[in-house]
């Protein structure tokens, strides 16, 4: 088949990939000449584990290719992919729908033949048949259907997710458009992956209510955390008391500084004012949005307490700024507003970040980039863990205690022990929901 992607974002970009990889001639379409010069070079403007090969093997099979020209992509496809981004609009919190809009009249304007044109970005409900309104309107003559593709992707592991999913979402409304899409997705029926068809609204609404309970997971076991603090107890032990209740499952109940990145804040934004609109009040996820906001500001207050009640004078070491391993996102990571707190309190902030530098340099003003952990750690009087990179899991925390002025170790992530960070040297060790430690690692009881 051939297929046309339109936008080579996050999304359409692994999404385009891994379509040419099933075997579909793929046309990734960009209107941004320099980003489609990057990708010409070999170039890949996004970090993701494996996406770079993955697009120089199908470059190579003549199965992938890059243009800004629209009407030669769109012209004989089968398949017209949206995936442009639907950032939150400033002011109300709706997902701004104008790239989209934008595209599917383009698309409307350049198509000669029948072709499905199929929404990828993460649209309200309702969002498909305003897109066949304005197709319709700007080519009334055109033969099409419209059809809701939600992606599930996240973000360091979306190759897998996309080749081995746990469901694929596919609201359609006639029998034309299902054929297609069982040939777009025909390597993962062959594997009996599940295939959800249904109708436009409810494809829409998987994907936000999807994610609204992610994102309502993590901020539930953040705000267990916050009790486990007062009361003694230990919130990774809770979190693995609670996970193995096979109603309630494991994933996404690590406590930690909060959730970020491109979707979670978006779309629990974009469904509280769907809510609104149709007078049917979101109150869960509008705790969720509040809540999490003020976990960000409890990791604040947790390390100026490890800085004696003020960061002033103090140079403290940050490692992963980045939402969350293995991207270089920086949407809404909780660093955005962790660092700039250190900063603006007059600490001397050093960070490290395995592929963060790009997108977090502009983002970050007045920090120092080092190179590794220890460097960054040299002298200085706090050590912060704030994304849980593979480069920090195994630190020799002895080496890093040694070289500190004062040796304090917040780890965010809970990745390390109070009794691994006394025992190498440290004099305090905050965790999240872990309770307080005394020296060596000794839990103390709660006040």
């Amino acid at each position: 088949m051939k297929i046309t992607m339109i936008g080579t974002g996050y999304v359409g970009l692994v999404s385009g990939v891994c379509f040419s990889d099933f075997g579909h001639d793929v046309v990734c379409v960009d209107k941004n000449p320099d980003k489609i010069a990057l990708l010409h070079s070999g170039e890949v403007p996004i970090y993701e584990p494996r996406l770079a090969s993955l697009i120089a093997r199908n470059v190579e099979a003549g199965r992938l290719s890059f243009t800004t020209d629209l009407a030669t992509s769109v012209d004989g496809a089968d398949a017209i992919f949206i995936a442009v981004g639907t950032p939150t609009r400033r002011g109300d919190g709706h997902a701004d729908l104008a790239y989209v809009m934008a595209a599917a009249e383009e698309v409307a304007c350049v198509m000669t033949g029948y072709g499905v044109i199929v929404t990828k970005s993460t649209v309200p409900v309702g969002t498909n048949r305003k897109v066949k309104e304005v197709v319709a309107m700007a080519n009334p003559e055109a033969a099409f259907d419209v059809v809701s593709n939600p992606e599930f992707l996240r973000e360091g592991s979306a190759i897998d997710d996309f080749m081995r999913p746990d469901r694929v979402v596919v609201g359609i409304e006639t029998e034309r458009a299902a054929e297609v899409m069982a040939e777009v997705y025909r390597p993962l029926f062959l594997r009996d992956y599940p295939i959800i068809t249904t109708d436009l609204e409810s494809a829409e609404m998987i994907k936000y209510a999807a994610n609204a309970f992610l994102a309502t997971k993590i901020t539930f076991i953040n705000e267990i955390a916050a009790l486990c603090e007062r009361v003694g107890a230990d919130v990774k032990e809770v979190s693995k008391g609670i996970g193995l209740d096979g109603r309630i499952g494991n994933k996404f109940l690590h406590a930690g500084p909060g959730y970020g990145g491109s979707c979670f804040p978006k779309d629990t934004s974009a469904l509280v004012r769907i809510g609104q609109e149709h007078a049917v009040p979101q109150s869960i996820v509008e705790t969720v949005i509040r809540v999490n906001d003020g976990v960000k500001g409890r990791m604040v207050e947790k390390l100026r307490d490890l800085c004696d009640g003020t960061f002033n004078g103090k140079t403290i070491a940050v490692l992963g700024v980045t939402f969350k391993p293995n991207t270089d996102d920086m949407r809404d990571a909780p660093s955005l507003t962790i660092v700039p707190a250190l900063v603006g309190g007059g600490a001397k902030v050093r960070v490290v970040d395995p592929k963060g530098f790009r997108e977090a340099e502009a983002l970050l003003p007045g920090v120092i980039w080092m190179d590794n952990p220890y460097e960054a750690a040299q002298n200085a009087d706090l050590v912060v863990l704030l994304t849980e990179w593979n480069e920090f899991r195994a630190l020799d925390l002895k080496r890093l205690a040694t070289n500190m002025a004062t040796p304090r170790l917040a780890d965010l992530r809970n990745i390390y022990s109070a009794h691994d960070a006394y025992r190498a040297g440290f004099e305090a060790y905050e965790a999240v929901g872990r309770g307080a430690f005394g020296p060596e690692g000794r839990k103390l009881a709660a006040e």
